[in-house]
């Protein structure tokens, strides 16, 4: 009889505060660039799979990573829907990797508070950017978190740098359940590629504009038509104030045009194809308050 190879499954859910750098780590541990990464906090708003499969010691596995919104105090609907995405995240994880980083001021209650209704799934606190810091400062950080979670594996790490990423995998590894696959093996990820084209549009809102403009906007690709030679893509951006369209276009529509440019120029880095873009800026007042156009926009787990 033909022996079988054993294999490992499970949900890998990354979690912590905004701007501790969920979703660099997530990159880095997928190898794909899935996660959109800004220096303003609150810039992942879904639950994004990345799916890594691959041998380990003998054994095949399939490591299903998730990022996850920021843990906030919601304070209207938007914010609701994001951290329903981080209880579902957590309701099926196999191992937590909970970020904080070496700057952050103890202040992670909220997120404790989460881990300690799942106290069954093992947790890997990982202290991000120490290569931002001196070794006292990571010592006392570590001697802070081993204080706290005592039973709790800790690793400092930049995910930045990649540093000490390569320990995360084989303490996850090790922590997987033996199962087969959730996935199919060629898959990369559970999202469609209209939804990558979504957030990259909103990546570069993050960065091209302050204030509360990227917070108040929201990207809906209402056409994704792909050839053998080109994807023509049409967008639409949704603001919250007739005073935020303006700022969007700028003046005789310079920042919407280097917007698209910049968009265009990554989507054809992404998806490895020419790219047609066109993108029309709307306005929904407080869309973020309202339960429907939140469904509209696809925040429902």
């Amino acid at each position: 009889m033909e022996a079988i190879t054993p294999h490992k499954a499970g949900f890998v859910s990354i979690i912590g505060k905004p701007n501790v750098g969920k979703s660099t780590l997530m990159n880095v541990l997928v190898g794909e660039r899935l996660s959109i990464i800004t220096s303003k906090a609150q810039t992942t708003r879904h639950r994004i799979m990345g799916i890594l499969n691959g041998t380990h010691n003998g054994s095949e596995f399939q490591l299903v990573y998730s990022d996850t919104p920021g843990i906030i105090k919601p304070q209207y609907e938007l914010h609701k829907a994001m951290m329903g995405f981080v209880h579902t995240s957590l309701d099926d994880a196999d191992v937590i990797l909970f970020v904080t980083d070496i700057f952050e001021q103890y202040d992670e209650n909220d997120v404790i508070q989460k881990l300690q209704r799942i106290s069954h799934v093992p947790v890997l606190l990982l202290i991000n950017k120490i290569d931002l810091a001196t070794p006292e400062q990571i010592d006392a950080k570590i001697a802070h978190w081993r204080e706290r979670f005592p039973t709790q594996a800790i690793l400092p790490i930049s995910a930045l740098k990649e540093q000490n990423t390569g320990e995360v995998f084989d303490a996850i590894v090790e922590k997987l359940p033996d199962h087969p696959p959730y996935f199919p093996k060629d898959e990369l990820t559970d999202k469609p590629e209209r939804f990558f084209a979504a957030e990259i549009i909103r990546e570069k809102i993050f960065l091209n504009y302050k204030k509360e403009v990227p917070y108040s906007s929201e990207v809906v690709i209402y056409s994704f038509k792909e050839t053998d030679e080109i994807i023509r893509v049409s967008a639409e951006i949704y603001v919250e104030r007739v005073t935020q369209r303006a700022i969007l276009l700028g003046h005789k529509g310079e920042s919407i045009k280097r917007l698209g440019i910049q968009s265009r120029e990554e989507m054809e880095r992404f998806f490895g194809k020419k790219i047609f873009l066109e993108t029309f800026v709307k306005v929904e007042p407080d869309w973020r308050t309202k339960s429907n156009k939140l469904r509209q926009f696809g925040y429902s787990d």
